[in-house]
C-alpha cells in the first residue's frame, strides 16, 4: 500500500462546519478496568469478560453538541468513531443515566415523525432500548433533514457526561440498519467532499471535529494517507512499531488497526504487551500500569508505521498524571480480533491527540497529519 500526500490545502472551504469537543474532566475517578477491544465484539462476548455497559460507554472521552428537532433541542454527544449508531436520551427514559441530562422530547418538535421501530443495542450484561424516527439534526453549521435518531426508553448504565453517541463508522456495523449520519449527509450532498475531520486538544478544551473541511491551522505536516482495510469500522494496516527507535518485528506481516476517537488509549495485543511494558519498567496494580513520574525522562518513544511513514507516540502522550507522584499509562492489552481473526490494535485518543485525522468516505481512507 502506498502513501498518498495531500496539501494542506486539499478541501478548504469558505464556510467552516466546525464543532468544538469538550474533553471529559474525571476529577481523579477510576472505572473499571475493561479489555478496550470488547466494544467491538459481540454483546455475548462482551458479557463472558464481565463487560457492562458503564464500563464500555465510559471509554469515551470527547464530546460536543448536537441540535435535534424543530425549533432545535441542544444535546451533547460522544462522536465515536468505532460505531455507526445515532442515539440520544428522550423524555421516555427515566433511568437515573437518563434524567441527570436534558433530554430530547420529540412532542417539541414539529418535524419529528416517529417511524413505529424500535431497537436495542447490547453492551455487555447491560443495554439499552430506544425508539426511531426522524427528525432534523443540526451541528456545526449544517442541517440534515429526516435522519434517523434513536431515542432512548431504557438505558442500563451509570450516568455519562454525554447524553447520546454518534456513530461515524460505517453503515455496515449500524444496528437495525440505522442510517449514520454521515451516510445522510452524503446523500442529501450537504457536504463539499465526504469526510469529518478531528483535532483532539490535551486541555479540557480546545479540540473540534469538522465535516467536509480540513483545518490546516491544527497541522504541523503534510497529511499521510493509508487505505481502509475493512468498510465496517476505520481499520488500516500499520507496518511497523518501534520501540525508541528499534523495530520491533511485531508487524512484518502488517498489523490491523482500529482507528477510534472513542477509545481513550492505545491499545496493543497481549500477545506483545507483556514485553512493551518490560521496556518502560511499569508497574501493575488492578489492571492499571503506572510508573513514578520523575522516571518519565527515561521512558521510549514509541513510533507506529502506517502507510511507510513513522508516526511518534513520546512518553508526554502515552503517561497521565496520577496522584502521589505517580503517572499511570494509557496503553493497554487487548486479546480481541478484528471480523478476520487477526489480532486488534486500537489507535485511539492517546495517538489521536498527536495527530490531526481524516476520515474519508469517498476513497475509503484515513489521513494523519502531526498536529500543530
Amino acid at each position: 500500500m502506498k502513501c498518498i500526500v495531500a496539501l494542506l490545502a486539499l478541501a478548504v472551504m469558505a464556510q467552516a462546519f466546525k464543532v468544538p469537543l469538550m474533553k471529559r474532566k474525571d476529577g481523579g475517578r477510576k472505572y473499571p478496568y475493561v479489555d478496550p477491544g470488547l466494544k467491538f465484539q459481540s454483546a455475548e462476548v462482551q458479557a463472558s469478560y464481565g463487560a457492562t455497559m458503564m464500563s464500555l460507554l465510559f471509554q469515551g472521552y470527547y464530546y460536543g453538541a448536537i441540535s435535534i428537532g424543530t425549533p432545535p433541542q441542544s444535546v451533547q454527544v460522544l462522536f465515536d468513531t468505532g460505531s455507526s449508531n445515532l442515539w440520544v436520551d428522550s423524555v421516555y427514559c427515566n433511568s437515573r443515566a437518563c434524567n441527570v441530562h436534558q433530554k430530547f422530547n420529540p412532542q417539541s418538535s414539529s418535524t419529528w415523525q416517529p417511524s413505529g421501530k424500535t431497537f436495542t443495542l447490547q453492551y455487555g450484561a447491560g443495554g439499552m432500548t430506544a425508539y426511531l424516527g426522524y427528525d432534523t439534526i443540526s451541528l456545526g453549521g449544517l442541517t440534515v433533514t429526516n435522519q434517523m435518531v434513536g431515542l432512548s426508553e431504557t438505558l442500563n448504565t451509570a450516568p455519562t457526561p454525554f447524553a447520546g453517541i454518534v456513530g461515524l463508522a460505517y453503515p455496515q456495523i449500524s444496528s437495525s440498519q440505522q442510517p449514520t449520519l454521515m451516510d445522510t449527509m452524503m446523500q442529501q450532498g450537504v457536504l463539499q467532499q465526504d469526510f469529518v475531520a478531528f483535532y483532539l486538544s490535551r486541555g479540557q478544551y480546545g479540540s473540534e471535529m469538522s465535516f467536509g473541511e480540513l483545518d490546516s491551522s491544527k497541522m504541523a505536516s503534510q497529511i499521510t494517507w493509508t487505505n481502509v482495510i475493512s468498510e465496517s469500522w476505520w481499520e488500516i494496516m500499520m507496518q511497523g512499531f518501534q520501540i525508541n527507535g528499534q523495530e520491533t518485528g511485531w508487524c512484518q506481516q502488517g498489523c490491523a488497526a482500529i482507528v477510534d476517537t472513542g477509545t481513550p488509549g492505545l491499545a496493543v495485543p497481549s500477545t506483545y504487551f507483556s514485553s512493551l511494558m518490560q521496556s518502560t519498567g511499569a508497574q501493575q496494580y488492578n489492571g492499571v500500569y503506572y510508573i513514578s513520574c520523575d522516571q518519565a525522562g527515561n521512558l521510549p518513544t514509541l513510533t507506529v508505521v502506517i502507510s511507510g511513514v513513522a508516526f511518534p507516540v513520546p512518553p508526554s502522550a502515552y503517561l497521565e498524571q496520577g496522584q502521589n507522584g505517580y503517572c499511570m499509562f494509557g496503553i493497554q492489552p487487548t486479546s480481541q480480533q478484528d471480523f478476520s481473526g487477526r489480532p486488534m490494535w486500537i489507535l485511539g485518543d492517546v495517538f489521536l491527540r498527536e495527530y490531526y485525522s481524516v476520515y474519508d468516505r469517498t476513497y475509503n481512507r484515513v489521513g494523519f497529519a502531526t498536529a500543530a
